[in-house]
């Protein structure tokens, strides 16, 4: 699988409600262009404090209203899987916070199967895998994503991929179950790596002085195996937004004022 190597940005804001704020308000810029242009979306939608911030935010914008959401769909970097509902489930945090409070089809939502909808988890795995080819682009088994939003673990972990593991270096399969994950729940089905890296953009945001160290092998390009968020990267563009308290030790220099 190839590599595509885009430059990372560091965008800092004063804290994380302004950067939740910020970072949705970019998410209505991409995405309402396209839709007036009137070309189909793929977005990957992440969990955690973080990733659920900003989708609060973009549920609480009068934006949200403005945008034609028909030809936008919703997938998943990862789940928790735990039964539907759970509000360990990235699925159920995404739905409170914003997808319910906009006029998005139902199926455009693609969600990563419950372990209570009736199949194991390496069937929810490799059903998930079969939704992704069932809207494949023309160079590859899954979506052109557009943007995938990824929240960072102080660990430096990225959607289910956790330092360490197998799951970080798998290149043949776009969906993984993943059993006893250092991070509870336990069990988890992730994307692999060449799929969120064949995303055009890929943002990362991690507020918070517990994400320093994490953003800063990030940046100093530590080996993605022993820390995941190092290997992340869009096609077009990677950008890592953080606020004021995981920027200590940023060098200013990689800082971009202007995005």
């Amino acid at each position: 699988m190839s590599e595509f190597r885009a430059e990372k940005r560091v965008v800092v804001r004063p804290d994380a409600q302004t950067l939740a704020r910020g970072v949705a308000k970019r998410f209505f810029q991409r995405v309402s262009a396209r839709a007036a242009e009137g070309k189909t979306t793929h977005i990957l939608l992440t969990g955690g404090t973080a990733g659920t911030a900003v989708l609060h935010a973009a549920g609480e914008s009068d934006r949200r209203r403005e945008v034609d959401w028909s030809k936008v769909h919703f997938w998943w970097g990862d789940e928790r899987f735990v039964p539907a509902g759970d509000p360990e489930r990235n699925e159920t945090a995404a739905r409170a916070a914003f997808l319910d409070h906009i006029d998005v089809p139902a199926a455009n939502i693609h969600p990563i199967a419950a372990s209570d909808a009736g199949r194991s988890h390496d069937e929810a795995a490799a059903d998930y895998a079969a939704e992704l080819a069932s809207f494949a682009a023309e160079d590859q088994p899954w979506p052109r994503f557009t943007l995938a939003f990824l929240g960072v673990g102080p660990d430096g972990h990225i959607a289910s991929l956790f330092p360490d593991r197998s799951e970080i270096s798998d290149t043949e399969h776009a969906v993984l179950p993943v059993r006893h994950s250092p991070v509870p729940p336990s069990e988890r089905i992730t994307l692999t790596r060449p799929v969120i890296n064949s995303s055009r953009r890929v943002w990362l945001v991690l507020p918070g002085t517990d994400k320093a160290s994490a953003l800063g092998l990030a940046l100093a390009g530590a080996s993605y195996h022993s820390v995941p968020a190092a290997g992340a990267k869009g096609r077009k563009q990677t950008v890592f937004f953080v606020d004021e308290a995981a920027a200590q030790g940023v060098p200013e220099e990689l800082i971009d004022p202007e995005f």
